[in-house]
């Protein structure tokens, strides 16, 4: 065996990884962010990108975007290698935010986070913090884009005017309204917050 070899990422790896990161880009499309190329649905495109001598840089799979009908909004996606993520990755991703004037941001990790970054996460997304919000997501989570299932009906986020127009056509009150958790999948995926 080459000593080369054992430092080349395997191709179910690279697949695997391709297709998280591929939902990831879907994901923010959905939320009504804008990609500016189709060039994330091509494999060869992510390997050019993220492999170098074989091997899987998860570094270079970031990318950061900038809503659809407000370029100042912007959204990070990140995809970092600790096993488990912890607070100081955390910390460098919320610097990170700061530096570019980003508002939100999303990590996907492998493993799993530690019950200090999940405490962070509940923190920094609190309503007194008004500077960004994070979101979570596992690989595993973002292997397969739910909203493409057969099963899963087309789900749309309404902004405040739609929401008045439908709660005026059906003479409804707000508390009237069925309620999704906001640990649904289907709400984690559009990022849903509380009154949405």
């Amino acid at each position: 065996m080459d000593i080369d070899d054992v430092d080349r990422t395997p191709d179910a790896e690279i697949a695997r990884m391709f297709r998280v990161w591929k939902t990831a880009h879907q994901m923010v499309i959905d939320r009504g962010y804008v990609i500016n190329s189709d060039a994330y649905n091509d494999i060869e495109n992510f390997k050019e990108r993220c492999l170098k001598n074989g091997v899987l840089h998860k570094e270079s799979m970031m990318f950061q975007v900038q809503k659809n009908d407000n370029p100042n909004e912007q959204l990070l996606v990140v995809f970092p290698d600790d096993k488990p993520v912890g607070v100081k990755t955390l910390k460098a991703l919320c610097q990170r935010m700061l530096d570019t004037k980003v508002s939100r941001g999303i990590v996907v990790f492998s493993g799993t986070m530690t019950a200090a970054a999940n405490k962070a996460i509940q923190v920094i997304n609190t309503k007194e913090n008004r500077s960004y919000e994070i979101d979570t997501f596992s690989e595993a989570d973002l292997m397969v884009n739910i909203t493409h299932h057969l099963l899963v009906p087309k789900h749309y986020v309404l902004s405040e005017e739609e929401k008045k127009t439908l709660l005026n056509k059906y003479r409804l009150k707000e508390t009237q309204l069925p309620r999704i958790q906001t640990t649904d999948p289907v709400a984690k995926y559009y990022g849903l917050k509380r009154g949405q």
